[in-house]
């Protein structure tokens, strides 16, 4: 059985994962309308892999006896001006994220829950991808953003990402 306050973090985070799915669709949805279809097909895949993740969570709670509690995703609360806006937001979120995870971590931990540290740490490696993923969009951005030819290229590879769903097994 798990612990209460790390179950209860756990069920939080399948939350807030299911969040940052949204969160991404509406990225995807600026950037379609837009006519950044690369863009927005790099923030639809980087959504599906937010819900799995949340799908994640709630496997090993199920897997570990406790019931999941779904609560009311909040709509997306960006304001998007421009093309680099969702680029700075997805890397703040994803910062956020990685604190989340870091905080259930650390809960586990206190309590030497050992299971749930092994099982957190593929979320912790992939957090690190994450950052560095959305930090490396920004950067192609500043570079090549202010160029449309440039800008068209960075699109047609945004647009060549590929789903790819997790290989973590619980």
């Amino acid at each position: 059985m798990l612990d209460t306050k790390v179950a209860q973090l756990l069920n939080t985070q399948v939350n807030k994962e299911f969040y940052s799915a949204y969160l991404y669709l509406d990225f995807s949805n600026y950037y379609q309308s837009e006519g950044l279809e690369g863009f927005a097909n790099w923030y639809k895949i980087q959504a599906q892999e937010e819900r799995d993740h949340a799908m994640l969570f709630m496997q090993y709670l199920q897997n570990n006896g406790c019931s999941v509690t779904l609560d009311a995703i909040d709509k997306p609360d960006k304001e998007l001006k421009g093309f680099a806006d969702p680029l700075h937001a997805g890397y703040e979120h994803e910062q956020y994220v990685t604190g989340l995870i870091h905080t259930i971590y650390d809960a586990a931990s206190t309590v030497k829950d050992f299971r749930t540290m092994q099982f957190l740490d593929w979320f912790v490696k992939e957090q690190g991808e994450e950052e560095t993923n959305a930090e490396g969009l920004i950067k192609k951005f500043d570079l090549f953003g202010s160029d449309p030819r440039a800008l068209y290229m960075l699109d047609n590879e945004l647009g060549a990402r590929v789903y790819s769903a997790p290989s973590l097994v619980l």
